[in-house]
C-alpha cells in the first residue's frame, strides 16, 4: 500500500489565543490555532489550514496591505513570514521576547511592533531579494512598562503607541520638522487600544477600564513636512536671494514705506522655525457606563479586553471581560449597537474594511463568529470543543465527521467545508464513543453520564435515549451492521449492554468482564454477528449477539496484559487489541488463535514532562498504544496512544511502515526527550519547585501527583500531548485523529498535477490531441485518463460530443469507472454543463452498473457524492425556477394592470370626444 497522506485540515478547534485578522477584500478571517493557522473563507463557506506550524503557539499575526505576506510570531518570540501564494515560510526571526502587537504600515514599507517596553520598526519584506529580510529602521524608547498595541498613521509617517504605565507616545519615522514624540499621558488604567484618525493626527486612546481620551493635534498632516525637505527648499531659496542684486530689490508703489519683499520671506521662515505644535484633550468618555443598571453587572468589575477601530467608517468596537461588545461612531461616541456573546471575555476583535462585518473570539471558549450588525445576523459562528476530545467517528460516505468531547458536546463537522454546522448538548458528562448507523441517518454517543443518545440526522434531535438498569457509566460504544443492535461497556458495572436501536429497548446484559471494559467492536461482516470486547482483567471476550444464550461468552482469550482497544478488520476476519504491555496482538475471532504479536512500545517515542522526575527512556516502560484502526484494504494497522506520534504497521509482516509526528508544538508537555537546558539550574529542574503566593483568602491548591492533564488553575498551563482516538476514512483516502491539538485529518494529496495511471511512452499531450483532432474520441480520453492531468482530461471530456457519449461509455475499461465517476463529479461542481455530465452519469450506470453494485467502499463514497451533488443542483435550479416563475407571474400581473389602465384611459379619451361633438351639436342646432 502506497502512504502519502499529509496534513490537510485541523478541526474541532476554531481558535485558541491570539488576535484575529480580515483579509484584503475582507472576505477571509484569518485567525490562529495554536501553532497553525485557519483561514475562514465566508463568500464561499470554506475553511483551510495551512501546511504552517511553528514551535509554540502563534499569539500575535498582522497581513501586508497587499494581502500577501503574513507575519505570525509565537509566544516565544519566533516570527514566521509567511507567502499565502505559495502558503509556505519564507523567512524566520527570532525576537527571543514576547511581542503583544504587530502592525504594517499602510504603504506597505514598515511594520512595527511592540518589544518589552520599547517599540521596533522594520522594513517590510519586499520584492528584492534580501539575505535578511527584517531590516532594522528605528527604535522607540521612553515606556516604563510593557508596551501592549500600536497604530499607523494615514500617510505612514507616524507611529502611535500605547503602555501599561498608562500613557501613550506619538513617534515619526521621518525626521519632521519641528516635530517631537508627544506624550499622551492622563489614562487612569492600562492602556489597551490607541488609533489614529484618517488623514490626521487626531488619536484616540482606550484604556482598561473603558476610559476613552480624544486627543486634537494643532495642525493637518498635510502642513508638517520632512526636515530634508525644508533644507532643500531653504538651499534653494538662499541660491534664489543671493542671485538678486540690491538694486533690484522693488518697493511698493502705492506703499513705500512697506518693507522689501525679501525681508517678507525672512519673517515667514522665521515664523515656519518657530512654529509650536501639541496635542489638547478634547473630551474623556466612559465607555462602561453604558452596562449601568443591568442585572448581574457591575462595572467595576468589568475591564476592556480588546479594541478595533476602522477609520475610514469611523467605528470603534470594544469587548468586555463579561462577554459583550459595543459599536460606538466615532469621534462623538454615539453608542449604535451593543450584544453580548458568551459568558467569557472577548479575547479579540477585528473588523471589515467596509465596516459590515465584526469577528471576535473567545479563546476560554474556542469561539470565532462574525457579526453583521446593521442586519443583526451571524454570518459565522464556529465554536469547538473546548475541552480535550475523546472520539471521533466518519459517516459511512466519508463526508461527515462526528466528534465528542470532555465538555459532554457531540458536533459534527463537513469534511468539505470544515464547519461544524450541529452541536448536541443533551450530555451531561464526558463523551466516550460516537458512532454511525451504516445507512449515516443516525449517530449514537455513550457518555460517562449513564446514557447512550441516539440522534437523527435529518432533524438534528435526540430521538433515543438508552439506560441500564442500575446506573452505570458506559466507557465504549459499537453498533453492527445492520444498525439495529447498540453495544455499550461500562467501566464500573463490568457489564457490556445490549439494545434494539428500533424499539429502545435493552435485550441482554452481557457478564463476565472482572474488570472496567474498555473497548469493544461489532463485526463488520454482514453474514457475522460477532461482539468483541475487552477489558482491564486481561482477557479478550467473543459474544455472538443473536444468538439464544447470548449471555455466554462464546470464547474467552487470555491476553499478556490489561486490555485497552480492540477493532475489526473490515472484512471480519482479523481482530487487533492493544494491551498495556504495549504490544499489539491480532487473533482469528472464529477460531479463537492468535496469529501474530507486534511489539510497538519503543514506537511510541514517549517524550519526557517537565516535571518528570525519569528519564524519557524510562517513562517509555509505562506507555502504551490506546487506539487502533484498520486502514480500508485491511492491509494496514494504525495505532497511537500516550504520545505524540502515529505508527502505520503492515500486518502481514509486522513491520513499521510510517510514523507521523502529530505536532511540533513546544507549548505542549512531553514533547522533548530531555529537558531544556535553560530550565534546569542549581537547585535541579524549575518546574518542580512549588510556586506558592502569599494568599489572604485561604490555603493555596497544589497539582496532585499523577495528574497527567495538568492544572488548568495554574498560572502556566501544559496539556501533554497523546492521541485519544483514531478513525479510518471509509473511502480509503483520509484517515482522523482526536489529539491534544484538535481534530487532525491526514488525507492522501489530490494537488499531484503529474499521477499517471497504466502510461506508456506513446502517450503524450501532443498524441492525445491529434487522436482528438482524428475524432477518435474513445482512444483520445483512455489516453488521457492514462496521462492524469486535469487539464488535459477535461479538454478531452469537454470536446466529446453528446451523441459519442454512449459509444465512449461502452468502450471504457472497468478499472476506470470509478476515476471518471469521480471525475465527472468533481466537474459537476465548477462547470455549469449540467445536461452534459448527467449523459455521462446514466451512461455509466447503465452499461457499468453490475460492477458497481459490488458496493466498495470507495464506489459507495463516489456514488453518494454524486446523488448529494446533484440534489443540490436540483435544489438550485427549482429555487431559480420558483424563482422566474413568481417575477413573470408579477410582471404579467403589472402587464395586466396596465393594459387595464391604458384600455380604461383610451375609453374616457373617446368619451370626452363623443362629449365634445354633442356639445358642438347642441350649439350648431
Amino acid at each position: 500500500m502506497r502512504f502519502s497522506y499529509n496534513f490537510s485540515q485541523l478541526l474541532g478547534t476554531v481558535y485558541r489565543k491570539g488576535n484575529i485578522i480580515f483579509s484584503k477584500n475582507g472576505d477571509s478571517v484569518i485567525a490562529p490555532v495554536g501553532n497553525k493557522i485557519s483561514v475562514y473563507d465566508l463568500k464561499n463557506n470554506k475553511s483551510e489550514t495551512l501546511p504552517v506550524e511553528s514551535r509554540y503557539n502563534y499569539t500575535t499575526i498582522a497581513l501586508s496591505p497587499n494581502g500577501v505576506i503574513l507575519i505570525a510570531i509565537n509566544e516565544d518570540g519566533e516570527a514566521d513570514v509567511i507567502s499565502l501564494l505559495s502558503k509556505t515560510v519564507i523567512h524566520k526571526f527570532r525576537f527571543n521576547r514576547p511581542i503583544l502587537a504587530v502592525k504594517f504600515s499602510p504603504n506597505g514599507k514598515f511594520f512595527a511592533l511592540t518589544k518589552e517596553n520599547s517599540v521596533f520598526v522594520y522594513r517590510s519584506p519586499g520584492s528584492k531579494r534580501e539575505y535578511n529580510p527584517f531590516v532594522l529602521e528605528r527604535v522607540f524608547h521612553g515606556f516604563f512598562d510593557e508596551t501592549t498595541c500600536l497604530d499607523w498613521s494615514s500617510d505612514s509617517r507616524f507611529l502611535l503607541a500605547g503602555s501599561k504605565d498608562m500613557s501613550a507616545r506619538v513617534f515619526t519615522v521621518e525626521k519632521i520638522l519641528h516635530f517631537q514624540k508627544f506624550l499622551l499621558a492622563g489614562n487612569t488604567d492600562v492602556v489597551v487600544g490607541c488609533f489614529f484618525e484618517r488623514d490626521s493626527l487626531d488619536a484616540y486612546i482606550v484604556c482598561k477600564n473603558g476610559a476613552v481620551n480624544i486627543w486634537e493635534f494643532s495642525d493637518d498632516i498635510e502642513n508638517l513636512i520632512r526636515v530634508e525637505d525644508h533644507k532643500k527648499k531653504t538651499v534653494k531659496d538662499v541660491n534664489a536671494s543671493e542671485q538678486m542684486e540690491e538694486d533690484d530689490i522693488e518697493e511698493d508703489p502705492e506703499n513705500p514705506n512697506s518693507e522689501p519683499k525679501e525681508d517678507k520671506k525672512e519673517k515667514e521662515t522665521e515664523t515656519e522655525e518657530s512654529k509650536h505644535l501639541f496635542y489638547k484633550r478634547s473630551s474623556r468618555h466612559f465607555l462602561s457606563d453604558t452596562f449601568k443598571g443591568e442585572k448581574g453587572v457591575s462595572i467595576f468589575n468589568i475591564s476592556v479586553t480588546s479594541v478595533a477601530y476602522v477609520p475610514s467608517t469611523k467605528l470603534l468596537v470594544t469587548g468586555y471581560s463579561h462577554g459583550a461588545f459595543l459599536l460606538h461612531e466615532m469621534p462623538e461616541v454615539n453608542l449604535i449597537h451593543s450584544l453580548k456573546i458568551s459568558k467569557q471575555l472577548v479575547s479579540s476583535i477585528a473588523i471589515n474594511p467596509t465596516g459590515d462585518w465584526i469577528a471576535l473570539g473567545c479563546a476560554d471558549m474556542g469561539q470565532l463568529l462574525v457579526w453583521e450588525w446593521q442586519s443583526e445576523t451571524y454570518v459565522m459562528k464556529q465554536q469547538g470543543h473546548f475541552d480535550t476530545m475523546s472520539s471521533v467517528a466518519y459517516s459511512p460516505d466519508g463526508s461527515y465527521l462526528a466528534t465528542g468531547g470532555r465538555d459532554s458536546k457531540v458536533k459534527v463537522w463537513d469534511t468539505n467545508t470544515g464547519f461544524s454546522f450541529v452541536t448536541f448538548t443533551e450530555h451531561t458528562s464526558t463523551i466516550t464513543g460516537v458512532a454511525f448507523t451504516q445507512t449515516g441517518r443516525a449517530l449514537l454517543s455513550s457518555s460517562l453520564d449513564g446514557t447512550v443518545r441516539a440522534f437523527d440526522m435529518a432533524r438534528y434531535r435526540n430521538f433515543r435515549t438508552f439506560t441500564s438498569p442500575k446506573p452505570a457509566q458506559f466507557s465504549c460504544l459499537s453498533i453492527d451492521v445492520s444498525g439495529d443492535l447498540v453495544a455499550a461497556g461500562a467501566q464500573d458495572t463490568f457489564d457490556v449492554y445490549l439494545w434494539s436501536l428500533q424499539t429502545g429497548r435493552l435485550l441482554e446484559v452481557l457478564s463476565g468482564h472482572e474488570g472496567p471494559v474498555s473497548s469493544l467492536c461489532f463485526s463488520p461482516s454482514p453474514l457475522s454477528s460477532l461482539l468483541v470486547s475487552v477489558s482491564w482483567d486481561k482477557t479478550l471476550r467473543i459474544w455472538d449477539a443473536v444468538s439464544s444464550s447470548a449471555s455466554l461468552t462464546r470464547e474467552t482469550i487470555n491476553l499478556t496484559a490489561d486490555g485497552l482497544a480492540v477493532c475489526f478488520r473490515p472484512d471480519g476476519q482479523q481482530v487487533a487489541v492493544a494491551t498495556l504491555d504495549g504490544h499489539i496482538s491480532i487473533f482469528d475471532p472464529h477460531q479463537g488463535s492468535q496469529l501474530l504479536t507486534i511489539e510497538g512500545r519503543n514506537d511510541l517515542s514517549s517524550g519526557r514532562a517537565d516535571t518528570d522526575v525519569v528519564t524519557a527512556k524510562k517513562n517509555l516502560q509505562g506507555k502504551a498504544f490506546k487506539t487502533l484502526c484498520y486502514t480500508a484494504d485491511g492491509q494496514c494497522l494504525l495505532a497511537a496512544g500516550q504520545s505524540k506520534n502515529i505508527c502505520i504497521y503492515q500486518v502481514t509482516e509486522k513491520m513499521l511502515v510510517k510514523k507521523y509526528e502529530i505536532t511540533q508544538n513546544r507549548s505542549l508537555d512531553a514533547m522533548d526527550d530531555i529537558i531544556n537546558r535553560k530550565k534546569m539550574t542549581e537547585f535541579g529542574n524549575m518546574a518542580l519547585i512549588e510556586e506558592r503566593e502569599d494568599s489572604h483568602n485561604g490555603p493555596v491548591a497544589l497539582r496532585l501527583p499523577g495528574v497527567r492533564s495538568g492544572d488548568m488553575a495554574s498560572r502556566s498551563f501544559k496539556p501533554e500531548v497523546r492521541v485519544s482516538h483514531l478513525q479510518f476514512s471509509p473511502n480509503g483516502r483520509a484517515f482522523a485523529a482526536t489529539t491534544t491539538e484538535g481534530l487532525l485529518v491526514y488525507s492522501l494529496d489530490n494537488n499531484l498535477v503529474f499521477e499517471p495511471f497504466d502510461l506508456s511512452e506513446d502517450i503524450t499531450p501532443r498524441t492525445i490531441r491529434s487522436t482528438l483532432k482524428s475524432k477518435d474520441y474513445s482512444r483520445a480520453f483512455i489516453m488521457a485518463l492514462k496521462l492524469n492531468e486535469s487539464k488535459l482530461t477535461r479538454e478531452v471530456y469537454e470536446t466529446i460530443p453528446p451523441d459519442s457519449v454512449a459509444i465512449v461509455v461502452q468502450t471504457l475499461a472497468s478499472s476506470f469507472v470509478e476515476r471518471v465517476l469521480s471525475f465527472i463529479v468533481h466537474q459537476m461542481d465548477t462547470s455549469p454543463h449540467i445536461e452534459f455530465h448527467l449523459k455521462w452519469v446514466v451512461a455509466i450506470l447503465y452499461e457499468h452498473g453490475t460492477l458497481l453494485q459490488k458496493r466498495t467502499p470507495s464506489t459507495v463514497s463516489v456514488l453518494r457524492a454524486i446523488q448529494k451533488t446533484v440534489g443540490r443542483k436540483f435544489e438550485d435550479i427549482s429555487k431559480l425556477c420558483q424563482h422566474n416563475r413568481y417575477a413573470l407571474q408579477y410582471l404579467l400581473a403589472l402587464g395586466g394592470t396596465a393594459q387595464k389602465r391604458s384600455v380604461g384611459a383610451i375609453m374616457s379619451v373617446e368619451d370626452e370626444e363623443e362629449e365634445s361633438d354633442d356639445d358642438d351639436d347642441e350649439m350648431e342646432t
